[in-house]
């Protein structure tokens, strides 16, 4: 694997690590969403593998299939959360918002209005908006950040952990419910416009002229809808945890 001089030989280790790539991103895929190519892992997978054998030197005292495992899963990570586009600085602030919810929920038993919001956070109504507006797109669940405001990676923690299973913690039958119930709390013209979009497929366009508001209020409501089940689902700063069932070990 040296060549004369004493280097690691590039293309032999390529083509004697690409099978070990391939079997890292499937069993990542195995705990990913369906819309994670395995072609997208590899090919991230491939990038951490040459980076492996640029930085390796044998007198560190590792193995070299050791340390590349070690790269070739970083880079995939890393191509994950780079495919999680929200801002963190924005993130933080859903996370702000998603944080009030769940205070005022639990103090009114009910579900808090925009300006009630906007005052809780201690900004103007519209500001309050335009937060909501920039969130366009904002998630119900993220590779990241799902438990808090911790350091510690959501990625780091489970996917070095075979019980962990970010792409089965919706299918559990008690988090599911509590997902189907959260939904029915929604504010209506917020139940409404979700209905429309996730049931019907409107775009926001069309969800507007139904509802008779602008497309950007539209954007509005949903960022605001996603906040509402977001602090139900996680409001305590833990997922709902799904109860833990015997499964065979995936290789």
């Amino acid at each position: 694997m040296y060549t004369a001089a004493g280097q690691l030989e590039k293309e032999q280790l390529v083509q004697r690590f690409a099978p070990l790539v391939k079997r890292i991103a499937f069993h990542l895929m195995s705990r990913l969403p369906s819309s994670v190519q395995v072609d997208d892992l590899v090919q991230n997978g491939m990038i951490g593998l040459l980076d492996a054998i640029d930085r390796f030197e044998a007198g560190f005292g590792a193995q070299f299939e050791t340390y590349a495992t070690q790269r070739v899963r970083g880079a995939m990570l890393d191509g994950l959360r780079e495919n999680d586009w929200l801002p963190r600085s924005l993130r933080r602030e859903m996370r702000r918002i998603e944080a009030a919810i769940h205070e005022l929920e639990q103090s009114a038993g009910r579900p808090p209005t925009e300006k009630e919001l906007a005052e809780s956070l201690g900004m103007p109504l519209a500001d309050y908006q335009k937060m909501l507006q920039d969130a366009r797109g904002h998630q119900l669940v993220y590779f990241e950040d799902l438990a808090g405001d911790g350091d510690e990676d959501f990625l780091e923690r489970h996917f070095t952990d075979d019980a962990a299973d970010p792409a089965r913690l919706f299918e559990d039958l008690d988090l599911r419910r509590h997902l189907v119930g959260a939904i029915e709390s929604l504010p209506e013209r917020e139940k409404l416009m979700m209905g429309l979009y996730y049931e019907q497929d409107l775009n926001l366009r069309e969800i507007g002229e139904v509802m008779g508001v602008t497309e950007s209020r539209v954007c509005q409501l949903h960022s605001q809808a996603i906040a509402r089940l977001r602090a139900s689902l996680f409001g305590d700063g833990e997922a709902v945890a799904p109860k833990k069932k015997g499964r065979p070990r995936r290789g």
